[in-house]
């Protein structure tokens, strides 16, 4: 039996996984799918005050308070920042961090120099006009209603990371690609640059597969991520 925290990115919350983490319970492994606060059923939490710093502590919260140890951590998207930032502070607990069509962060860099700056100003613009200040905008045609879908919270994207823990750096990574690319999405421009990390994933020698299937994966074709997440079992 393996132990799996899936960290969902941002708009979605635990509920993204629920399909694929059925799957990976069935095939006898622990999977935990906790909500970052702000999203999901943790909508009703979000503020400007809550940002990566955080998502990160709620992940090390479930850690800590499960006890948990040996975890293979995924990180969806904005969620990948979140896994780097919790490695850093429990980087004993962890067997693997797994990237999920998400990016590569090094010390001192923010989510927002990791989408680039075409999504980057779409975002901070919206939030200055629209956003009170502090909220993305929501998602074009998003595949359900709040409040399981919710705007991005923008301090997750302004927060750096601080990456300096060495024994963190020694915990073996992978990278899950989604090679199915939308191109127009609203977050296209910020998905064209996860396609940069996982091509330094694969020089880097990390445990790399491309899968045929979307950005929103967990929920188009559960089956095949949970498949692909059990390679690792």
């Amino acid at each position: 039996m393996s132990i799996y925290v899936l960290v969902h990115g941002g708009f979605y919350g635990g509920w993204g996984f629920t399909k694929v983490a059925n799957i990976m319970r069935a095939a006898g492994h622990e999977v935990f799918t906790p909500t970052l606060t702000g999203y999901g059923e943790r909508a009703h939490l979000a503020s400007p005050n809550v940002g990566l710093n955080t998502n990160i502590q709620d992940i090390v919260g479930v850690l800590q308070c499960e006890d948990l140890h040996q975890v293979i951590l995924v990180g969806h998207s904005y969620g990948s920042a979140v896994i780097f930032g919790v490695a850093e502070k429990e980087a004993e607990r962890i067997a693997r961090l797994v990237v999920l069509d998400g990016w590569i962060p090094k010390d001192g860099q923010t989510v927002f120099e990791l989408m680039g700056q075409v999504l980057t100003k779409q975002w901070l613009d919206y939030a200055k006009e629209k956003g009170d200040g502090w909220r993305g905008p929501p998602l074009p045609n998003p595949p359900c209603a709040p409040p399981r879908w919710q705007p991005v919270i923008i301090t997750g994207g302004t927060e750096p990371l601080e990456i300096k823990n060495q024994v963190a750096q020694k915990i073996p990574r992978a990278f899950i690609r989604c090679a199915i690319r939308d191109k127009n999405s609203a977050v296209a421009s910020g998905l064209n640059r996860v396609d940069r990390y996982a091509e330094e994933a694969k020089q880097n020698g990390w445990w790399y597969r491309d899968i045929p299937d979307g950005h929103s994966v967990m929920l188009t074709n559960p089956k095949l991520l949970a498949d692909t997440l059990l390679e690792l079992a």
